[in-house]
């Protein structure tokens, strides 16, 4: 037997859904009005359905997926270029939005991003055999950087991350190595973005474009440099 696993979700409006997806390249394979609202889109093998719902307020949905790919850099690339070409910018905050690809603690590289009816979509690929948390590091700053990304881009608390990153960014008796505080600067400004503190975000940003670093260290912090990049590019 071959069985599929087709999630159903909810959203207020169609339009904007179908419409944000054809944007990441799906296709709308059906579409009805009534006798309820419903909507499939496919792309390769990801089949999405969605269902109307007047009173539903997408602002505080908790529903989503997970969708695993072998390529998930590919399709990161892929789902912002659409979305640039669609909305005139990549949008990182409010709805829709997509976060940054990183690699989390349990094995997986992934990024999120949610649909405008409030649909948290996860892709991710496999790094590792171990799904489960890696115990958190015992160096202060390390540990700081595996506890904000939890809360940052699993947890989704954007408050508790900056919180944690605030607080070892201000401490006086221990100092970060170049790549450790370019990626908590990079990670506390991505958070200031998303929370709509925009001056906060450009501050910490220049910072972390100021600091200086050897091919070495360049390579270790590849995935915040590129999310430097992707924050200080044009929007349009």
């Amino acid at each position: 037997m071959t069985e599929k696993t087709i999630p159903f979700l909810p959203c207020r409006t169609l339009q904007p859904v179908v419409d944000f997806y054809a944007a990441l390249g799906f296709e709308t394979t059906f579409l009805q009005k009534s006798p309820y609202p419903y909507a499939v889109v496919e792309r390769g093998s990801i089949e999405l359905h969605f269902f109307g719902m007047k009173q539903y307020d997408p602002a505080q949905s908790f529903s989503g997926c997970y969708l695993l790919t072998d390529d998930v850099d590919g399709l990161y690339a892929a789902f912002r270029a659409g979305l640039k070409a669609a909305y005139g910018k990549v949008p990182g905050r409010g709805l829709p939005r997509i976060g940054p690809l990183k690699d989390m603690s349990y094995g997986m590289r992934q990024f999120l991003m949610t649909d405008p009816g409030g649909n948290s979509i996860r892709v991710g690929q496999r790094t590792g055999e171990d799904q489960h948390h890696r115990p958190a590091p015992r160096e202060t700053f390390e540990r700081a950087l595996h506890m904000a990304d939890l809360f940052a881009d699993s947890k989704e608390d954007l408050p508790g991350a900056a919180r944690i990153i605030d607080r070892v960014l201000d401490l006086e008796d221990e100092r970060p190595t170049p790549v450790q505080h370019v990626r908590l600067l990079v990670l506390r400004g991505d958070i200031a973005r998303r929370l709509g503190d925009d001056d906060l975000a450009r501050r910490l940003l220049e910072r972390a474009a100021g600091i200086r670093l050897t091919d070495g260290e360049r390579e270790s912090a590849r995935d915040a440099l590129a999310r430097l990049a992707e924050l200080t590019e044009p929007l349009s």
